[in-house]
């Protein structure tokens, strides 16, 4: 009678651990995404889950040049990848890796700092490229290696070294504050707010969501009209390609993210699911809301070859 109770203790364990191991597991799908999508899946994930609580949404941020390599490289599972830059998709990814490529938001590019940001109750629209060469300022930027950001931002500059007729602007630009350089865009925010920089090229978007000061570029250099996409188209930055050693050529074109569903999609019924979510009328507020706007529905090449509800949600055109 002594060992009673711990008969019926060790009898309670043993059934809530069958129960647990009887209980199915909860749905999981696995997302690659860039850095400046971090706040706005955030909020359309936890929607996603409150919504329908037997699935969870699994998300990694970085560079999308940096995640594509995880796939191409490091062959990571992975679901969904949504790059800010479509292009991103096209060329590390299809056809080996994905069939095809939505285009689901935009961004353009600006100059944020922050109210102790060294010059910033002079800098303005007319004067930062001057104050940013300047020896006692410091700027930061993406690394062109795995973040568009970083690669926007250089042909940002070169586009103002064109607009303002500055010879000799992006080349002074990228020998300055070398150990300034980050990952990916987001990175930059910790360097703004700690002080070690006092200006960074990021996302309109990002800036808007961290209530950050910034400078507007004029359309001929923030990369935001598809309608100027021939005169982006004049300046490039090399890339490092998927394999070592080879050089992927960036031509200038405006600001467009793209979305797709990995062939080898460990959950490919889910990933579809939220993507319905993602490409439908919440996403697609919230996208809007946190300054990623589109301005038109998410646009694929060919819808016929879309999986599911997706057909119905995106507009045929060009890219």
């Amino acid at each position: 009678m002594k060992d009673l109770p711990r008969i019926l203790i060790i009898s309670l364990v043993l059934l809530i651990m069958a129960g647990s191991c009887n209980r199915p597991a909860k749905d999981k799908v696995i997302i690659f995404h860039a850095g400046s999508l971090a706040l706005p899946f955030k909020t359309i994930a936890d929607l996603y889950m409150e919504q329908f609580p037997d699935r969870v949404i699994e998300m990694e941020a970085a560079g999308s040049v940096a995640s594509a390599r995880k796939i191409t490289e490091l062959g990571k599972p992975c679901d969904i990848m949504a790059s800010a830059d479509y292009q991103i998709i096209d060329r590390m990814l299809i056809p080996q890796y994905a069939s095809w490529n939505i285009i689901f938001a935009a961004n353009s590019m600006v100059i944020a700092y922050t109210d102790r940001s060294e010059m910033g109750s002079e800098i303005n629209s007319e004067n930062w490229y001057d104050i940013l060469v300047r020896s006692d300022v410091v700027y930061g930027r993406a690394d062109p290696n795995s973040d568009p950001c970083g690669y926007r931002s250089i042909l940002t500059m070169q586009l103002a070294e064109g607009y303002y007729n500055i010879p000799g602007f992006t080349d002074l630009l990228l020998q300055k504050d070398l150990n300034m350089v980050r990952p990916k865009e987001v990175d930059l925010l910790a360097l703004l707010e700690a002080r070690a920089v006092d200006y960074i090229f990021i996302y309109r978007s990002v800036a808007q969501q961290h209530s950050l000061k910034f400078i507007e570029l004029p359309a001929e250099i923030d990369l935001s009209d598809p309608q100027l996409n021939p005169h982006y188209a004049g300046v490039t930055v090399d890339i490092t390609a998927n394999a070592p050693g080879e050089k992927m050529t960036i031509q200038g074109s405006s600001m467009l993210y793209g979305v797709t569903l990995l062939d080898s999609a460990p959950n490919r019924e889910g990933a579809i699911h939220f993507l319905e979510f993602l490409l439908g009328e919440t996403g697609t507020r919230i996208m809007n809301e946190m300054g990623q706007e589109l301005g038109t529905l998410p646009v694929a090449r060919d819808s016929s070859i879309l999986p599911g509800w997706l057909q119905q949600l995106t507009v045929k055109e060009e890219f």
